[in-house]
C-alpha cells in the first residue's frame, strides 16, 4: 500500500502556462441566416400561430436573431408575404397546353392550387391580400392563359378566366380555414373533414330547410338534402364543374361537360 505522503505532488503550473487564458467554450456552429430560412420559420410560425399573430418580431425569435437580422434578407413583411406565397408554387408545372384536355387542366390546376393554399395556415388569406403577378410567377400566370387561348376562348373570356379560378380556390379555402379554426376554437377532434363539426350541422340545416312551408319555400324544400354536403371535396369538385361548363359555353362549338357526359 502506498503511503499518501509518497504520492508525487501536483507540480506547479510552469511560468509560460501562467498567463495563458482559460480555453474557451466552442458553441455549436449555427447555420448562417438566409432568405430560405427566414421563409421557414415565418411558415412555423403562420401554422402555430396564424396570420394576425406574424410579425418579424416572431419570425426573429423563432430563429433566434434580432429583427434588424432579418433585413438583410427581405425589405418589410409584406415581401415576406410574397416570397411565402410563391414558395408554395416550388417544384408547380403546369403542362403544354392541350386543346383536347384544357378541362381536365383546368380541374387538374385547380385541384393543386387548393392543396398549396391548404398546405399552410391561412395561405388562402394571405393570396388574397397580393397580386399574384411576380416575377417568379408570371410564367405561371401565362401558362394558364394559354390553355384557355389555345382551348379556342374568346380572349375577353380567357382574360378574366384565370382571375375566376384564383379567385374561387382562394375563397374556397379561405371558407375551409375559417370552419377548421372555429372547430379548433371549440374543441374540435381532428377530424378528416374540412368543416370538423360540420355533419351535426348540415343534419340540422336540412332538417329545417325541410320544415319550411312550402307555399313560401318550395325549392328550399325541395333542394334541402342536396343544398349542404359532408364532402368538401365534392363541393370544391363541383364548383369547379360549374365555372368549366359556363366557360366552355364560350367555344364555337359551345363544348360543354366532361368527356362522355
Amino acid at each position: 500500500m502506498t503511503d499518501a505522503a509518497d504520492t508525487p505532488a501536483t507540480p506547479p503550473p510552469s511560468p509560460w502556462e501562467r498567463e495563458r487564458p482559460a480555453r474557451a467554450r466552442v458553441a455549436p456552429a449555427r447555420a448562417p441566416l438566409s432568405r430560405e430560412r427566414v421563409v421557414e420559420a415565418a411558415f412555423t410560425v403562420l401554422d402555430r400561430q396564424g396570420l394576425d399573430g406574424l410579425s418579424m418580431r416572431q419570425v426573429a425569435a423563432e430563429l433566434g436573431v434580432t429583427v434588424s437580422a432579418l433585413y438583410a434578407h427581405v425589405s418589410s413583411k409584406d415581401d415576406l408575404l410574397e416570397l411565402m406565397y410563391t414558395r408554395l408554387f416550388d417544384g408547380f408545372e403546369m403542362p403544354e397546353a392541350d386543346p383536347e384536355r384544357w378541362q381536365e387542366q383546368v380541374r387538374d390546376y385547380a385541384r393543386s392550387g387548393r392543396q398549396r393554399l391548404r398546405s399552410h395556415r391561412d395561405m388562402a388569406r394571405i393570396s388574397m391580400a397580393h397580386v399574384p403577378f411576380t416575377a417568379e410567377l408570371l410564367p405561371h400566370v401565362e401558362a394558364l392563359l394559354a390553355v384557355f387561348r389555345t382551348a379556342g376562348l374568346p380572349d375577353r373570356i380567357a382574360a378574366e378566366a384565370g382571375d375566376l379560378i384564383s379567385t374561387y380556390i382562394d375563397g374556397f379555402v379561405l371558407e375551409e380555414g375559417m370552419w377548421e379554426d372555429r372547430a379548433d376554437q371549440h374543441g374540435g377532434d381532428g377530424s378528416s373533414l374540412a368543416r370538423p363539426d360540420w355533419r351535426e350541422m348540415a343534419e340540422e340545416m336540412q332538417n329545417y330547410f325541410a320544415s319550411l312551408p312550402e307555399a313560401d319555400f318550395p325549392h328550399l324544400r325541395a333542394l334541402s338534402g342536396l343544398m349542404v354536403t359532408d364532402s368538401s371535396d365534392e363541393r370544391f369538385d363541383i364548383g369547379v364543374e360549374i365555372i368549366l361548363r359556363g366557360l366552355a359555353s364560350y367555344l364555337p362549338d359551345r363544348e360543354v361537360g366532361r368527356p362522355g357526359d
